[in-house]
């Protein structure tokens, strides 16, 4: 391990005082690791600098954008380690070109956004947010307008069948739902199998499911992914739900589609553009369920998330393959290998 790893971690992890905004961001993995200083950047900006990076080996990232700028001068830069699963604000191939490594943080999302997506479902088909208006607003007598459905012998469609999706699957299996439909063209029937679900097109699946859940990343073949079409194809007592990114649905088509009560409802934790900072149009809708991109945010899931970025940088500074790499062939270049033998001596 190399005398001097440097380790540093965007601004929005910490208030304005320097303090942790949040309980446990996994920072105590590093400290069976003591080559290895950490700190923070001492602002928060929307893009991460060349001059934020001077000095590191490896930067954790929460929010800020990680552009070709802002590698331009990674000398010594090794990584770039997302906080989270979602890598679409970072420019990879940008990262490649520059000999940095990107991780996302595999598996630590899973279960925080399966649980996430399984209450939504819940709050969706009893109409709690209705109901709890209801008593708010002492309209107690109109109650029996708003009957809510059990998920019992209802079908859920997920589309991408990674980690999440397959959590989701597993926590309703006892809830005697229909067998689950998938739409993941890097899986085949087996796989899905494997998983627990069926593995079908996306339009057999928008046709059948009652529940379209989104799990799959942004990518430049999955922006607009659920267009007006895909809409059109779903059954009137169907929800959409997404909690991966805002890119991948087309918010003008779902929102005709919701105001005009051709689909039952949504829930939608991201938005194609953040932050929302003025009301959302979405807000104007009985039938939808909204969040700051934050649905899943829990004191186990930062902690879990911070522990396997902070893993996969101690990995990197021993000369060991970070989990989650998703750029993996940068670490075959001989300017990379030569950068990290350079660091981290191995």
């Amino acid at each position: 391990m190399p005398a001097n790893f440097q380790l540093k971690l965007t601004a929005d992890f910490f208030d304005a005082a320097g303090k942790p905004k949040y309980q446990d961001i996994g920072l105590s993995v590093l400290e069976a690791a003591p080559h290895i200083r950490h700190a923070a950047f001492a602002a928060h900006l929307p893009e991460i600098t060349p001059e934020q990076l001077a000095g590191a080996n490896g930067v954790i990232v929460l929010t800020p954008k990680v552009t070709a700028k802002s590698v331009s001068q990674a000398q010594d830069l090794l990584a770039v380690g997302r906080f989270g699963v979602g890598y679409d604000s970072v420019d990879v191939p940008a990262c490649t070109a520059a000999d940095v490594a990107v991780f996302i943080t595999s598996g630590a999302v899973d279960r925080p956004v399966a649980e996430a997506t399984v209450g939504w479902m819940i709050a969706l088909t009893h109409q709690m947010r209705t109901k709890d208006r209801l008593v708010r607003t002492g309209e107690w007598d109109i109650r029996s307008r708003f009957m809510g459905s059990e998920l019992r012998d209802r079908t859920l469609g997920v589309i991408g069948l990674g980690g999440i999706a397959r959590q989701v699957i597993k926590l309703l299996e006892n809830w005697g739902m229909r067998p689950p439909l998938a739409f993941d063209p890097f899986i085949d029937d087996a796989g899905a199998a494997r998983a627990g679900a069926k593995k079908v097109s996306l339009e057999d699946l928008m046709r059948s499911a009652d529940f379209v859940s989104i799990h799959c990343p942004l990518t430049p073949q999955t922006r607009g992914l659920i267009g007006a079409a895909q809409l059109a194809l779903m059954k009137p007592g169907a929800y959409l739900l997404n909690t991966a990114r805002g890119g991948l649905v087309d918010e003008d088509a779902l929102y005709a589609a919701l105001k005009a009560g051709r689909i039952a409802g949504a829930a939608l934790d991201c938005f194609a553009t953040e932050p929302v900072v003025t009301p959302s149009r979405f807000a104007d809708l009985d039938n939808v369920l909204l969040a700051p991109h934050c649905i899943a945010w829990t004191h186990e899931l930062f902690r879990d998330i911070g522990r396997t970025a902070c893993q996969s940088m101690i990995e990197l500074a021993l000369g060991q393959k970070p989990r989650g790499c998703v750029n993996p062939e940068v670490l075959a270049k001989p300017s990379f290998q030569a950068k990290w033998q350079r660091i981290c001596p191995h």
